[in-house]
């Protein structure tokens, strides 16, 4: 702390000291040996003229007069001791400067008011008593017949007027010193705490920029993987088929085509979000294509009208021909009329100029159902998602508990990635394996479980496999507030499940 307010801590925002030992400018110690030397010169004089007065040797009072004035250079170091100086040479008549100067620099401190209020009184009735006598004799001297009364008054003006000024002067120079000190320092605390806050802002922005990475990285591989690896196991198909069953080997090429389409434009509509902003609903195509003069569905191309589910082809071809080479190549259970649940069509309609897919269209209102998801990962498309495993020559039985209703898109597009992350691990690891799908709609949440037996002996598609998509699907998961448990079963084969609440 410092003791006339002159000076201070160096700190953010603050100069650093300038000047010599206690002085934090040189122009503070150039004013200070100014005021010393005016002081000296003047203690000097009186102490000069005491001294001859009393008998003493004159210089020796010059001498005393040079200590006690140069003194004044300690104002700002002691400034209690250049008081209690100047006091005790109140009486002897000498130091008026260094009495005026110490009480301007004792009321500019930062000293506790009472010190300052006591050194001020002593000083104030030091200067009273001296004034006193020096008004009785020198109206003795001049036979005026003294006047108690008088003597009285004039000395306490003359004693105000010596130490009022400076007091009062140095009170308020204190006072706005401190003041812009303090501004000072809350300009400054303000500052550490605007950079701070830009700090954890940056820190928040670093954070939502590895979330948002973190999430494209799971889309993609949602998107990727499922569509890529049952393409691999269409294309082993039909490699297997080519030579002794050309049709078949059609049909399985045909699947392949739709599967990478698909993929494609899946591809297409997360790129369109991203560039759009997330609440963005993607406009070119879904699960389809382009329709020329017709309305684009689930199912690539109309010439004119409708387009069923499969691609580039005609709805002329997509009979019964298709269907039972489909059977005949990935058996029976392949094809059902029960493929996709309620709520689940094959077409799809537009909707203020953005497609939207079929599966997310209200079969009773023929608008877009509350809460689908309009980027195909819905769970009215869990059937669609089943038929294409079975299509790929996977045994799964799906069933559903529960009555059917909306939820929230973020709801219904993590358990439909769960169960196409469950699936796609499946056709990886699992081949020919007996899998169960089942979907419980329960009051307060929704529970998927998605159970693979253990492989039956043929060769694996020998697709990679480098564990995020069980870290992504319980990323999703836990983001809304859910439970997922993934693990071996007790058949040798695998289970996932995963509990999500319907209102996260």
């Amino acid at each position: 702390m410092t003791l006339t307010g002159d000076t201070g801590p160096v700190g953010p925002g603050r100069v650093a000291r300038a000047g010599p030992w206690w002085w934090s400018r040189r122009r503070g110690a150039v004013l200070d040996g100014f005021l010393a030397l005016v002081s000296a010169l003047e203690c000097m004089a009186e102490g000069a003229s005491f001294a001859g007065g009393h008998g003493w040797w004159p210089v020796l009072g010059a001498v005393v007069g040079l200590l006690v004035g140069g003194s004044l250079l300690l104002r700002r170091r002691w400034p209690i001791a250049v008081v209690l100086l100047a006091l005790a040479v109140t009486p002897v008549s000498m130091g008026l400067v260094l009495g005026v100067v110490s009480l301007y620099t004792l009321a500019a401190s930062k000293l506790p008011r009472r010190i300052i209020a006591a050194l001020v009184a002593m000083m104030a009735t030091g200067t009273t008593l001296v004034a006193f006598v020096e008004l009785g004799r020198d109206l003795l001297r001049r036979d005026l017949g003294p006047s108690p009364w008088l003597q009285i008054m004039l000395s306490v003006v003359v004693a105000l007027g010596l130490t009022a000024p400076p007091v009062l002067l140095g009170l308020y120079v204190g006072a706005r010193r401190r003041l812009v000190e303090s501004l000072r320092e809350r300009a400054d605390g303000l500052e550490r705490e605007l950079s701070l806050l830009a700090e954890k802002a940056g820190e928040r922005a670093e954070r939502a920029r590895i979330e948002e990475r973190n999430r494209i990285a799971r889309d993609m591989h949602d998107v990727v993987a499922h569509r890529v690896s049952l393409m691999v196991v269409h294309a082993s198909a039909v490699r297997a088929v080519l030579r002794t069953d050309p049709a078949r080997a059609e049909d399985s090429a045909e699947l392949l085509g739709d599967m990478g389409r698909q993929a494609l434009r899946e591809l297409r509509q997360m790129l369109g979000v991203l560039r759009t902003g997330a609440d963005a609903v993607p406009g070119p195509a879904v699960d389809g294509g382009v329709a020329d003069g017709g309305v684009v569905v689930d199912g690539g191309v109309t010439g004119g009208g409708v387009a069923g589910d499969g691609g580039h082809r005609d709805v002329s071809r997509h009979d019964a021909r298709h269907d039972a080479g489909r059977t005949a190549v990935f058996g029976a259970d392949s094809v059902r009329d029960d493929a996709a649940p309620p709520g689940v069509v094959t077409g799809g309609a537009t909707a203020g100029g953005a497609v939207v897919p079929a599966q997310a269209r209200d079969p009773r209102t023929g608008g877009v159902a509350d809460g689908a998801a309009t980027d195909g990962a819905s769970l009215a498309r869990l059937g669609v998602l089943v038929e294409q495993s079975r299509a790929a020559g996977m045994r799964v039985t799906f069933s559903q508990e529960g009555e059917r209703r909306s939820l929230p898109a973020r709801v219904e597009r993590a358990a439909f990635r769960v169960v196409q992350e469950a699936l796609t691990n499946a056709h990886k690891h699992a081949v020919g394996a007996a899998t169960l799908v089942r979907v419980a709609y329960r009051a307060q949440e929704i529970a998927v479980l998605v159970e693979n037996g253990p492989p039956d002996g043929r060769p694996s598609p020998g697709l990679p496999s480098g564990g995020n998509g069980l870290v992504g699907m319980r990323e999703r998961v836990s983001a809304l507030g859910g439970g997922f448990v993934a693990g071996p079963s007790r058949s040798g084969g695998f289970r996932v499940s995963a509990v999500i609440p319907a209102a996260p």
